[in-house]
């Protein structure tokens, strides 16, 4: 086969850290390889190098690339030889249009003036190329996370791309959206384009990879070949993690209360940008103690409108309902009263709502409940250090010390510090939006776990999940939700994917 990478004995240190341990890699031309791995593992790492973030003489090693060696001094020396990177963390400017995005650093132009004639009519033939059915003129800021990944790689095509590197390119993408980028590869491929995938979720590698790629600890550990459909997701994830995962889901026994410990009642909320239209339209559920209820739907079924209109009103307008706790009406107005009345809500996006990235592990966790590390109104900074020691040894956040900044946490450290946080608010109920996105499957058993041991507490969950796996491996009931209605509900026993969306698309 005619080979266009291959990565020779790479090594990346930083202070005192060995973040890739003689790593090669081989990708041949036209061909999907994925690259798995735990967070932390070196993947993005890797790419980083290849790529030119991390450039030539930081590294130990050698790049081959479409016949040379090749020794890149930053991004734009990468992009000018066909290597582009999207990375999980969008780089589109949210009030610019589609075309300024797209062509952003490489505009059209003639004698220094941008041709916008030009600039429009080539971003409509790319947006065509990439299924995106939107005006160019269009702001970023006004379509979808899914739409927008489109458009980063309507951005890579611009570019005259020969190697697509997609770092988590479904992480923050509905299932629909997810098929529908992952036919994309597809249709790539058949075009010659040569991709690598990094992505924790192992359906969907073993849907496109031809060959798989996986790291552990800085170590390139096995390349897999993928092609004739022998290789298990349980193969995958014994290479990752080091060990056997038997089970994907820790068990559990539920013990669940008779009572509804909470209950939402005839709850409605309109669009804070479009009051005539309702986000959540006269949904009622309930949890009881030690009971997780989950909430399935695709996306804009309006599951996150309803968790952050619950909890304080932080979402919405013409908000009108009754919640209960323990059926004693409560005020939940605000984010503060919402928390005194027993209510914790995890954020689907936690870089910028769920943490300070810039503060320690230490202030992330004690934020939503200082008055329980304070005397006299003072806070107390040994109580602070010793809580989250605690909190730190209780659900294994992996870090040298508890003064570490957020940001330099793998996702799946920085889940579990959210979860801390609210864990210290002692909460009867808490909703959890999207728990493990963007995290690897051995962090996400530990979040499993977790929310089981809250159950075995006598806490109320209530999770919002875009897998429908992981709805079905964790729940006892689960609510499906579409256009902002509760379409029904299943108990476990009923519950199934088919099931699911039979009846989201029934209604």
């Amino acid at each position: 086969m005619d080979t266009i990478l291959e990565m020779k004995n790479i090594t990346k240190t930083f202070p005192g850290v060995k973040a890739l341990d003689d790593v090669s890699l081989k990708v041949e031309r036209g061909e999907i390889h994925a690259l798995c791995g735990e967070n932390g593992a070196g993947k993005s790492t890797l790419m980083k190098v290849l790529s030119g973030v991390y450039p030539h003489g930081t590294y130990e090693g050698d790049i081959l690339y479409d016949g040379g060696v090749q020794e890149f001094k930053d991004i734009r020396d990468s992009e000018e030889r066909g290597i582009i990177i999207i990375h999980q963390e969008l780089a589109l400017v949210p009030l610019l249009s589609i075309a300024e995005n797209i062509f952003l650093g490489n505009e059209i132009s003639e004698n220094g003036v941008i041709n916008w004639p030009a600039t429009f009519a080539r971003t409509g033939e790319l947006l065509s190329k990439v299924g995106l059915k939107e005006n160019p003129a269009t702001l970023v800021t006004n379509i979808g996370v899914g739409k927008q990944q489109l458009v980063e790689i309507a951005k890579a095509l611009s570019k005259k791309v020969k190697l697509l590197i997609l770092d988590e390119p479904t992480a923050s993408l509905q299932e629909n959206d997810s098929q529908k980028l992952l036919d994309l590869l597809l249709e790539f491929k058949a075009q010659g384009i040569t991709s690598i995938l990094i992505s924790h979720k192992l359906n969907e590698i073993n849907r496109v990879a031809d060959r798989i790629t996986v790291i552990r600890d800085g170590k390139a550990i096995s390349t897999l070949d993928a092609r004739g459909g022998n290789i298990t997701e349980d193969h995958i994830v014994k290479d990752m993690v080091g060990r056997d995962m038997a089970h994907r889901y820790p068990e559990r026994t539920p013990s669940i209360g008779s009572g509804k410990l909470m209950e939402v009642r005839n709850w409605s909320a309109t669009h804070p940008l479009h009051p005539e239209r309702k986000v959540v339209d006269n949904v009622s559920i309930d949890v009881a103690a030690g009971e997780v209820v989950g909430i399935a739907g695709l996306m804009g079924a309006g599951r996150t409108e309803l968790a952050m209109s619950i909890f304080g009103q932080s979402y919405g307008t013409d908000i009108s309902g009754e919640i209960l706790i323990n059926g004693t009406p409560v005020d939940v107005s605000t984010v503060e009263k919402a928390i005194a009345s027993g209510l914790a809500y995890v954020t689907e996006d936690r870089k910028e709502m769920g943490l300070i990235l810039e503060e320690s592990i230490t202030t992330n966790i004690t934020l939503a409940n200082l008055p329980g590390v304070s005397e006299n109104g003072v806070l107390n900074d040994g109580a602070e250090r010793s809580v989250a020691e605690e909190y730190r040894e209780k659900i294994n956040i992996r870090t040298p010390n508890v003064a570490q900044k957020v940001m330099n946490l793998s996702g799946g450290n920085q889940q579990k510090v959210v979860l801390s946080k609210w864990l210290f608010a002692a909460p009867e109920v808490l909703i959890l939006d999207e728990p493990t996105r963007g995290i690897d499957v051995g962090a996400k058993y530990e979040i499993y776990t977790i929310i089981n041991q809250l159950a075995a507490d006598g806490k109320g969950v209530i999770m919002i999940s875009s897998e429908m796996p992981e709805l079905l491996g964790m729940c006892d009931r689960i609510y499906v939700m579409n256009e902002g209605e509760i379409k029904g509900q299943l108990a476990a026993k009923d519950a199934s994917q088919e099931a699911i969306m039979r009846m989201i698309l029934k209604g």
